[in-house]
C-alpha cells in the first residue's frame, strides 16, 4: 500500500525494507534529515564516523561477518573524494555494499561542493545508480541493493539534496534475488580438465575466497584423490582442520608446504583468480597442468591462462569431477600417502631476542597467537608487519579474517575492525596495524571505538619508521632517517581517547600484556616497540 511523504523518509524506509538494521556514515547537508527518520521512523541504528572514508571500510567488514549488505551514507563533493581510497579497497575486495551519497542541488550547478559525482565513483571501479525522481526512490533503492549483490562490488546511489524535502507516492519494492549464480561444468573442456586430473600423480586442490560456500565438497574431492588442499589469504582458516593442510598457497606458504606446491603436477584451483602473490609471479605454477574454476569470467585467466578453464559453480563442478573420476574408475593419486599428517604449517620460530629496549616480533606474536581469545575475529591492516601475521595467528574460518589487502594501502584496519565489531559483537576482535597505518587512520577512529563500547584488542607493530621504505634505503646502504619518526607513546594517546593500554619493550613486559588482555574493559591497545633493524622481511 502507497503513502505519500518526503523523499528522505522514503530513502530510510526503502533502506530499512531491505533488511537493513545498521547504517554506517557520517551527516552533511545532503543526507542528515534521512540519517534521522532511518534512526527515529525505521528504529535503525546509526554508527557516525570521524572520517568519510571510514563509514565504506566499516560497512565493508560489517557485510563480510555478517553476510549482509553493507550500508554506508556520506554528503556530497569532498565527502566524497574522502572515500576514494576506501571505494577502490572495497571494489576491489568484491564487498556488496549500498554507499548513500548526497549530491549537489542540481539547479545550482556553481555549488561550492559541486563535483561530477559520477565520474569520481567510475574512477575507483565502485558501480553507480541516479536517484531519478521523488517517485521512484523505493525502485532505484532496490536497484542498488540488487547490485550490490550480483555484482559483488560498492553501489553508490546518488541522491541529490534538492529531492529530500519533496513529497511523493511511497510503495515498498524490494527484488528479491537468487544467489547462487552458474551450473556445473560441462562439454569438452571439462573432459580434458578430468582427463589431467586422472593422469596427475600428485594433484593438489587450491581454494579461494570464491569457493568458501564449496569447503564439503572440495574436501571430498582431495580425499578422493589423495590430494593435499591449500588456500588463498582470502580464504586463510577454510581447511584448518584438514590432515594435508598446506594453509596459505604462494609467497606466505611455510618452507615445507612451498616445496610439496613445487613437487605438484596439476593444480585445480576453485575460486581464485591467481593472483602474482599466490602464484608467486608464476614460479609456483610453472611445468604444472592448471585447471581454474570460478564463476566469475574476469578471474579466468587474469594472472596466467590455465590448461582448463571452466566459468561454473565450485561445488557443483567439484561433485561432478568426482563423479566421472568414480565412473571412470580412476584409482587416488597416493599423493598423500607421501606426507606426514599436520606437519605442513609450521613456520620459523622466533628467538625471542631482541636489542635493549625493543621486543622480538616473531616471538611476541607466537606468545599473542597463544594468549588472545580463541572466538576472535582478526583484522589486519597494510604494510610491512602483516605478512607475519597472516601466517602466524589463526582464525576459525574465512569469515573470521578480514584483510585490507586489495589496494596495497595502509590505515584502513581500524575502520574494519569497528565494522567486524558492529557485525558480531558477542566476539571479540583483534586488530594489527603498524605505526604508520595507526596514525594515518586508526588515532581518528579510536575514540569512536571507546564511544561504541567495542570488545576491541588493538596491537601496533611500531618500530618508529615506515618500515617497508626503512629496509630499501638500508639495503641500498643508504641513510633511512628520512623513513624514522618520532611518534607519540600510542598507549598514552589511547587512554587520552578513553581506551586503555600497555607498551611492551621486553618479554616481561609481553607477558604483563597478556596478562591484562583478561582483564580489559573496551578498547585495548599494546604497543609493540621494535627495533627497525630487526623485524622480519616483507614475504610478498
Amino acid at each position: 500500500m502507497s503513502q505519500k511523504q518526503y523523499v528522505y523518509q522514503s530513502i530510510a524506509r526503502a533502506v530499512k525494507d531491505h533488511g537493513t538494521t545498521t547504517m554506517f556514515g557520517l551527516m552533511g547537508d545532503a543526507n542528515l534529515f534521512m540519517v534521522d527518520s532511518f534512526v527515529r521512523d525505521s528504529g535503525g541504528r546509526f554508527v557516525p564516523a570521524a572520517h568519510e572514508g571510514s563509514t565504506v571500510l566499516m560497512a565493508s567488514a560489517y557485510a563480510h561477518v555478517s553476510g549482509k549488505v553493507g550500508v554506508a551514507t556520506v554528503t556530497h563533493g569532498p565527502a566524497l573524494t574522502n572515500c576514494m581510497t576506501a571505494l577502490v579497497e572495497t571494489a576491489r575486495g568484491r564487498a556488496p555494499l549500498v554507499i548513500l551519497v548526497g549530491d549537489t542541488p542540481a539547479d545550482n550547478p556553481r555549488h561550492l561542493q559541486s563535483i561530477d559525482q559520477r565520474d569520481v565513483v567510475g574512477s575507483t571501479g565502485a558501480g553507480f545508480e541516479q536517484l531519478r525522481t521523488p517517485a521512484t526512490v523505493a525502485e532505484d533503492v532496490a536497484r542498488a541493493f540488487y547490485r550490490a549483490q550480483v555484482e559483488r562490488r560498492p553501489i553508490v546511489l546518488n541522491m541529490p539534496a534538492d529531492f529530500m524535502w519533496q513529497e511523493a507516492e511511497y510503495a515498498p519494492q524490494v527484488l528479491d534475488v537468487f544467489m547462487e549464480p552458474g551450473g556445473a561444468a560441462d562439454g569438452d573442456v571439462l573432459d580434458n580438465a578430468i582427463g589431467m586430473i586422472a593422469s596427475a600423480r600428485r594433484p593438489l586442490i587450491l581454494a579461494g575466497g570464491g569457493a568458501v560456500a564449496a569447503r564439503d565438497q572440495l574436501v571430498r574431492l582431495a580425499d578422493r584423490l589423495e590430494a593435499p588442499v591449500a588456500t588463498t589469504l582470502q580464504s586463510k582458516g577454510l581447511f584448518n582442520d584438514h590432515p594435508y593442510n598446506l594453509d596459505i598457497f604462494g609467497t606466505l606458504s611455510t618452507p615445507a608446504a612451498y616445496d610439496l606446491i613445487a613437487q605438484s603436477d596439476c593444480i585445480i584451483c576453485f575460486g581464485t583468480s591467481l593472483h602474482d602473490f599466490t602464484t608467486d609471479r608464476g614460479k609456483l605454477m610453472k611445468d604444472k597442468r592448471i585447471i581454474q574454476i570460478d564463476v566469475d569470467p574476469v578471474a579466468i585467466g587474469g594472472g596466467l591462462h590455465p590448461d582448463a578453464a571452466l566459468v561454473a559453480d565450485a561445488g557443483l563442478t567439484a561433485d561432478k569431477i568426482m563423479y566421472w573420476l568414480d565412473e571412470a574408475e580412476i584409482p587416488a593419486s597416493g599423493f598423500t600417502r607421501e606426507l606426514e599428517p599436520g606437519t605442513l604449517t609450521a613456520h620459523i620460530d622466533g628467538t625471542g631476542k631482541a636489542k635493549e629496549g625493543f621486543v622480538n616480533y616473531v616471538h611476541a606474536l607466537e606468545r599473542l597467537e597463544d594468549a588472545l581469545p580463541k572466538d576472535r575475529l582478526l583484522v589486519t591492516d597494510g604494510g610491512r608487519f602483516m605478512t607475519e601475521v597472516w601466517c602466524r595467528i589463526s582464525v576459525s574460518d574465512p569469515q573470521s579474517f578480514v584483510g585490507t589487502v586489495n589496494f596495497g594501502a595502509i590505515g584502513l584496519g581500524l575502520q574494519e575492525a569497528m565494522g567486524a565489531s558492529l557485525a558480531a559483537p558477542d566476539r571479540p576482535v583483534v586488530l594489527f596495524s603498524g605505526d604508520g597505518g595507526f596514525m594515518m587512520g586508526g588515532i581518528n577512529e579510536f575514540n569512536t571505538a571507546v564511544r561504541l563500547g567495542l570488545d576491541l584488542i588493538v596491537i601496533i607493530a611500531n618500530d618508529s619508521a615506515y618500515g617497508a621504505e626503512h629496509i630499501q634505503f638500508v639495503d641500498r646502504k643508504m641513510d633511512p632517517s628520512l623513513t624514522e619518526f618520532q611518534w607519540p607513546s600510542f598507549v598514552d594517546v589511547a587512554k587520552s581517547l578513553g581506551g586503555d593500554g600497555v607498551e611492551v619493550r621486553s618479554n616481561d613486559q609481553l607477558e604483563q600484556a597478556l596478562a591484562a588482555i583478561e582483564t580489559r574493559k573496551g578498547p585495548f591497545l599494546i604497543e609493540l616497540r621494535l627495533d627497525p633493524e630487526d623485524v622480519p622481511r616483507m614475504r610478498i
